[in-house]
Parts: structure tokens; C-alpha cells; sequence
């Protein structure tokens, strides 16, 4: 998991109006000492950074109506520290993981908020006019200004509004750029981008922990049967 767990790991469930906000807690890591307020490395440091950029809402929206078709369980949803983990591991890179959040109701989920902080994410509550796509546009935001500085990005969403911000970053060809959900219900625009790495959110980043009812073709070299029984 993406961190240290000598506290153990506990469960913090909150019903909200978007239905997302069930993570799994544990305890803090290091890669914020190396980072400044922008996410760059520090003066005296030559660690680079990787920015995880998390589109909550599209990722449990992908769960709740494709995968499952139903509401997901508790036991179901994301592991957001695992997820963290993965983008560490990846490319062995401190990470800055920025988690947006819709807001536009006027209301924090705060239990949500301190789990995600407990776990070194930033949250990003954007709150807009209900004819604004706010979390879209911040990420978009967020990605066009990450394009004028170094560093590597990891986008968890499957939504084809961000093809254009990626093909930017992928320009320069000097950084890691993936993105990472669902991998039948990517958008197909992620596939035409040359350079562009894809990851499955289940299979790649293990950020669940039960096996998901999912009907997609397997490569052999990967097939456990094990998941399976």
C-alpha cells in the first residue's frame, strides 16, 4: 500500500450526495518534506515529483454504473492510499497527490477530507454554477499548469475532456505521463496518444480489495485463477 501502516488501517465511510466518499485511513508519508508549496523539488533535493491527479466522482460514477451497476459496497470502493502506492512505485518518485472534490453544494465532507489528508492527499474542493463541470475544468487547470514546470503525472479518470491537456504534457517527451481506471471504459482517445501509459485501476494498482465483476478479455501470461476461486 502506498503508505507506512504501523498504526493499522480503519475504515471511514460518509454517505454524501455524490456517494463516493469510503476510504481506508492510515498513517502519513514522507514525500511532503521533499516538496515545496508547488509541488517541485526543494533547493538542496534532486528528487523529482510525480503529480497524482484523482478525478474521484468519474472514478466511482465508472464503479457504481458500469462495473457494478448498482451502488458499490463499502468493501467495494477505492483504496485511495493504494492508488498513492502505485504512482510512488511506478516511476520511484515522491508524490503529490491532489484529490478533487466537488463543492459546488456548499457542503465539505470532512471526514472525507481529514482521511484524505491522514493519507498525504490534497484535497481540492471547486465549487461553481450548476451549468459548470468544476472538477473537469480544475483538472484541466491543474494539468495546463503542471505543462510549465518538470515533473511526471498520473491521471485516474476516464473521461476523454482532459486528451487535449495530456497531449501537451506528452509533447516535451522529458516526462512519464499515464493514466489510469477502468480500462474498458477509458475513453478511446487515451489509446491514440502516443506515449500516453495505461493502467488499470484493479489490476495494475490494486486498489481494491475485493475481486470485481468484471467480463473483459484476460491475457493468458496474466490469468490467476486463483482471483477467481
Amino acid at each position: 500500500m502506498g503508505l507506512p501502516t504501523g498504526g493499522g488501517l480503519a475504515a471511514n465511510t460518509l454517505d454524501h450526495e455524490h456517494d463516493f466518499w469510503h476510504v481506508t485511513r492510515s498513517g502519513l508519508t514522507g514525500p511532503r518534506s521533499l516538496l515545496d508549496s508547488r509541488g517541485t523539488s526543494m533547493p538542496g533535493t534532486s528528487e523529482s515529483v510525480t503529480y497524482l491527479i484523482v478525478d474521484g466522482e468519474n472514478i466511482d460514477a465508472t464503479l457504481g454504473n458500469s462495473v457494478l451497476e448498482r451502488r458499490p459496497a463499502p468493501a467495494e470502493r477505492p483504496r485511495w492510499e493504494r492508488l498513492r502506492e502505485f504512482a510512488r512505485d511506478t516511476w520511484q518518485q515522491p508524490v503529490k497527490g491532489l484529490f478533487f472534490l466537488n463543492a459546488s453544494g456548499g457542503v465539505l465532507p470532512m471526514p472525507f477530507v481529514r482521511a484524505l489528508l491522514s493519507m498525504d492527499y490534497r484535497p481540492i474542493p471547486l465549487a461553481g454554477s450548476f451549468d459548470q463541470k468544476v472538477v473537469d475544468i480544475g483538472i484541466q487547470r491543474t494539468l495546463q499548469a503542471i505543462a510549465r514546470r518538470p515533473g511526471n503525472v498520473m491521471l485516474a479518470s476516464h473521461d476523454g475532456d482532459f486528451l487535449p491537456q495530456l497531449g501537451e504534457l506528452l509533447l516535451d517527451g522529458d516526462r512519464q505521463v499515464a493514466v489510469v481506471g477502468f480500462k474498458e471504459f477509458l475513453n478511446a482517445g487515451f489509446a491514440e496518444l502516443p506515449g500516453l501509459q495505461i493502467f488499470d485501476i484493479e489490476e495494475d494498482a490494486d486498489c481494491f480489495t475485493n475481486v470485481l465483476p468484471r467480463v473483459r478479455i484476460i491475457d493468458l501470461e496474466s490469468f490467476d485463477p486463483e482471483r477467481f476461486l
